[in-house]
């Protein structure tokens, strides 16, 4: 098993993403695209973490 690399920038606790390090809640991207599926966002839950990847 490869040792991720954890940015310690970016937390994360979605285990289910391929971009999760599994010994941390961080992500192991250098970065990651934000973005939202509504028109007007005004609520945390409009907002999506776009560099999701199921893992």
């Amino acid at each position: 098993m490869e040792k991720c690399h954890a940015n310690k920038s970016i937390h994360c606790s979605v285990t289910q993403c391929a971009n999760h390090c599994s010994t941390s809640d961080y992500c192991s991207l250098d970065r990651v695209q934000i973005g939202t599926h509504e028109m007007n966002p005004t609520e945390t839950k409009c907002t999506d973490c776009n560099s999701f990847k199921l893992g």
